[in-house]
Formats: C-alpha cells, sequence, structure tokens
C-alpha cells in the first residue's frame, strides 16, 4: 500500500503541473480557464490526501482512520472536478451546483466532529460512532457525486444536440471525452466505497480504476482545452442564440400551410442544385441559401424527425449511392469529395451505418 500512495503522490504532482503549465490563451469566455483551476485544485487536495496517508500511515492504523481522511479529502476533491466539467459545458451554473459540494462536506464534517464529541474518544480512534457517521458520509458523498453526473448528462445531451443542428456531420469526437469523464466520476462515486472502506485485492483493483480513470480525465482535458473543440462548441451555441434572438421565433409551433410549402419548395430547390454537397456547411449557412429564416428550417427538420447533420448524412449517402452506380471506377475517397463527406474514413462509416451496406459491397449488390 506504501508503493501506491508514494505512486498516486508522483502521478498527482504531475499531473498538477501539466494542468498549471497550459496556456491561458486557451480560454473561451474565461470558462476553460475557470475550469483548469478548478481541476488543479481538486488534483492538489488528491495529492494532500495521498500524502497524509502516506506519512502519517493510517491505513496502517486502521481503516477508520483511512476512511476519516478518504472522506474529507474526496467529497471536495468531486465536487471541483463535477463543477470543472460543468464550466466547460455552460457558461453559467445554478447555485445548487455551485453549492451541493460544499453543504455535503459540512454535513460530512459535522458528523464526524459530532461522532468524535460524543465517544469521548481522541479523533483518530476507531470506534462505532465515528464508523456509523463514516458509513452516512459516504452515503452522501455518492449522493452528491450522483447528482452532478445527472446535471452533467443533461447538459452532454443538450451540447449533442446544440451540434447536431448546427454542424453538417457528427462531431462526437468534441464531446467523446467529456462523456467518458462523466461516466469514469461516477464509477469513481459509485465504488467510493471500496476505496474508503476496502482492504486487500479490491482495494488494490480499485487503486488501478482510480488511477487510471483520474489519468485519462485530466490527460484528455488538456488536449480538449487546447484544441479547437471549445470554440467550435461555443460558435454553435453562440451562432444558435444569436439567430434564435434575430428570428424571434421558437421551434415549438409546427410549419403550416403557406410556411411549409415555402420551406420544402426552398429545400428542394437547394438540393437540386446538389447545395449539401458542400463539406463543413453549417446550418445557418444553408439557410442563407435557401433564403429563409433559421427557425423555420429548424422547425421543418423538427417535424421530419432528425437533425440538421443526420439530415445532410441522408442526402450524401443519397448521392453516393448514385454516384457508385454511374461511376463504378471512382475509388472511395474521390465519391466523399464529390458528396461533401469530411474524409473517405467518414464516409465509409456513415454510408455503413445508413445502409447496412460498405460502398464496395453495395457496388457489387446493385450489378
Amino acid at each position: 500500500m506504501k508503493h501506491a500512495q508514494f505512486t498516486a503522490i508522483v502521478l498527482m504532482t504531475l499531473l498538477a503541473m501539466k494542468l498549471l503549465l497550459l496556456p491561458r490563451k486557451v480560454a473561451v469566455n474565461g470558462l476553460t480557464n475557470k475550469s483548469r483551476w478548478l481541476m488543479v485544485g481538486g488534483i492538489i487536495l488528491i495529492d494532500v490526501q495521498f500524502v497524509l496517508q502516506y506519512t502519517l500511515g493510517l491505513r496502517a492504523m486502521g481503516v477508520c482512520q483511512a476512511v476519516m481522511v478518504n472522506l474529507l479529502m474526496f467529497v471536495p476533491v468531486s465536487w471541483l472536478l463535477s463543477l470543472a466539467v460543468l464550466y466547460l459545458q455552460k457558461a453559467h451554473t445554478t447555485t445548487l451546483e455551485k453549492l451541493a459540494g460544499p453543504v455535503a462536506w459540512v454535513v460530512v464534517v459535522a458528523l464526524i466532529g459530532t461522532a468524535a464529541a460524543i465517544d469521548g474518544q481522541p479523533l483518530f480512534s476507531s470506534t462505532p460512532e465515528l464508523k456509523n457517521a463514516e458509513a452516512v458520509g459516504s452515503f452522501i458523498y455518492a449522493i452528491m457525486q450522483l447528482f452532478y453526473t445527472a446535471k452533467h448528462l443533461i447538459n452532454l445531451i443538450k451540447m449533442r444536440s446544440t451540434l447536431q443542428d448546427y454542424y453538417d456531420s457528427e462531431r462526437i469526437v468534441i464531446l467523446g471525452w467529456m462523456q467518458v469523464s462523466v461516466m469514469i466520476l461516477m464509477v469513481l462515486a459509485v465504488m467510493a466505497p471500496v476505496l474508503i472502506f476496502g482492504s486487500g485485492i479490491w482495494l488494490a483493483v480499485y487503486t488501478l480504476i482510480f488511477f487510471g480513470g483520474i489519468f485519462y480525465f485530466v490527460d484528455n482535458f488538456c488536449g480538449y482545452v487546447v484544441s479547437s473543440a471549445p470554440m467550435k462548441m461555443q460558435e454553435a451555441e453562440d451562432k444558435g442564440e444569436t439567430q434564435a434572438s434575430a428570428d424571434n421565433k421558437t421551434v415549438d409551433e409546427p410549419l403550416k400551410g403557406d410556411a411549409m410549402l415555402r420551406v420544402e419548395h426552398a429545400v428542394t430547390q437547394w438540393t437540386e442544385m446538389g447545395g449539401y454537397r458542400k463539406c463543413g456547411i453549417t446550418m445557418p449557412m444553408v439557410a442563407d441559401e435557401m433564403r429563409i429564416p433559421r427557425y423555420l428550417l429548424s422547425t421543418w427538420l423538427k417535424q421530419k424527425g432528425t437533425t440538421y447533420a443526420s439530415w445532410m448524412t441522408d442526402l450524401r449517402v443519397d448521392e453516393a449511392k448514385r454516384v457508385l452506380k454511374a461511376h463504378p471506377e471512382w475509388s472511395n475517397e474521390s465519391i466523399a469529395n464529390h458528396c461533401g463527406f469530411s474524409d473517405r474514413t467518414y464516409f465509409q462509416k456513415k454510408f455503413k451505418e445508413k445502409t447496412g451496406l460498405s460502398p464496395s459491397d453495395f457496388l457489387t449488390n446493385s450489378h
């Protein structure tokens, strides 16, 4: 256990240094920089927790002593890391989201302090009262993390919808690391009792999962904030809000009569001209080319039960089918470029998703 604790100290120190060395230019409206500092705080607290465990030898003293320090440190750690993700997901966080962690920590401290006062024993003494307080504190910790996980998942759904209604192709890679990281935080919270109360092989297994999860979380956060992904996400959100304000409309009311005919006519003309074959064309750009407000196109797509990205993929796959039959000698790369796909790999992936066949199998079956 001493070796694992020392390894954790080294790893957390290196991760904190990596976060601190990130360039300040990565900030998008200050949110990524704020997330960075929250994450630094969380990693430093983890580091402090392992330093205390290592120097005081709390595991050797008994499970109860180690549990106390774990609880007092892991609650604020989870709060800081969860809040860091929330700040990446949205510009404004609610009071409940900001205070859920501190409130949970105060309750845990109160439980441990009350238990220590009741039993009349020194703080690091293993007593039934302290064990009961720690069990309740662990439950509160898990509930707190599940609350943040639910918020993360709700925000991820909104972010994915925003991307799919703005860009002409799926940008799952933008949110991929965040989705995995949210699940890691949830798993670590659910399995926290293993770390807090466990010993032996189960503790060793959880420790490895913990190290790997935290490393993935921080390392991919660093990769995310220095990439163009936050800017792309910000662009999709800002342009969507700006357009909605300009249109002063929502997509809640279905299109009827002349409005539906207007959109259908615009869509037909645009698709006949092959506008979908331009790679990287966003929904506002398409609406401008169709000369209709964006809210009309959004409403039309919603009534069709699809998203902008999926609709564009359907149009491009249909075009690819036509090209495969008309020009069987064309390479997949040439077809991808012609139809508006970003690259050959993405074309092959989406073609198989939509048809159940690879382009070569489709070509074989069509003859």
